[in-house]
């Protein structure tokens, strides 16, 4: 099992000795809903439940490690029940009750140092998970199927700061590149795509312009939800067709996939597909 240098060491026992052994492919961030530093994150896996994370981190940046990160930690249900025996290195990181506040700068620079490490010592890939097993990096709410009934882990600013900072950073880092700013990535106004989305040009006659729908467009071709051919750069009948998918496929029924955008979908497609969402 390998143990990180930058982290104190409170191993957990018998989970420690018997999990089973992952190979790590995945690293995923988690809130734990509740202002704790990494010994009383430790206590809580000890003492309460059958379900533990691999690193607990404080907001002031101190982390404290668990479980060596090639053996199983169960806080990401099916990421470490896969049969070819890979499996997810996980961090429960500090925050407020309903998880919905923003990481510190002391959290967002160990995240950055630990995201660096795995890929120096597991291989782990620079790249955002595009689906629940495929190697990279992550959020807990951004694939199902590491959560038993859905999650809204970590909140909507930590989601945003993964992906405008977090991995931009790890992959500066790793790949040694300079500390200037990464080139700009597309962005999409979700206020501005919701009203292209609710002109409803086959009935009006009319559309909302905006680029960002070319944006989402090109996302949901590359999901194999929308045909090349309608990618046209305006939200008619076909793309609202093609977002309800992407949104059923999120987990969405009845008025919440009905094709018109909500930040929480467009986010994932954004992490997918290298774009950003603003208001």
């Amino acid at each position: 099992m390998a143990w990180y240098p930058g982290a104190r060491k409170l191993e957990l026992q018998p989970e420690s000795d018997n999990q089973p052994a992952i190979r790590p492919t995945q690293f995923i961030m988690h809130s734990v809903a509740a202002p704790w530093d990494e010994e009383r994150i430790y206590e809580y896996w000890r003492d309460s439940t059958n379900l533990e994370s691999h690193f607990g981190l404080d907001y002031d940046g101190s982390l404290g490690q668990f479980i060596g990160t090639q053996t199983r930690a169960d806080a990401n249900y099916r990421a470490n029940l896969r049969p070819d025996g890979t499996g997810a290195v996980s961090i429960e990181t500090a925050s407020d009750d309903d998880a919905s506040d923003p990481w510190t700068p002391e959290q967002i620079e160990q995240l950055i140092l630990l995201g660096v490490w795995l890929h120096q010592e597991h291989g782990i890939p620079l790249r955002v998970c595009r689906d629940a097993a495929d190697p990279g990096y992550g959020y807990h709410r951004l694939h199902a199927d590491w959560a038993v009934s859905g999650t809204d882990c970590p909140g909507d600013q930590r989601v945003e700061q993964f992906n405008d900072v977090v991995f931009p950073g790890i992959v500066r880092r790793a790949g040694g590149e300079p500390s200037s700013p990464p080139p700009a990535s597309p962005s999409v106004s979700l206020s501005r795509l919701i009203a292209a989305a609710k002109s409803d040009p086959p009935r009006s006659g009319t559309s909302v312009s905006y680029s960002g729908v070319k944006v989402v467009e090109q996302a949901l071709v590359a999901e194999g939800l929308l045909s090349p051919s309608l990618a046209d750069g305006h939200y008619g009948t076909a793309t609202v067709t093609a977002y309800a998918k992407w949104q059923r496929r999120q987990g969405y029924s009845g008025t919440d996939a009905d094709g018109i955008p909500g930040r929480a979908s467009l986010v994932v497609l954004a992490a997918r597909h290298a774009f950003t969402v603003t208001s």
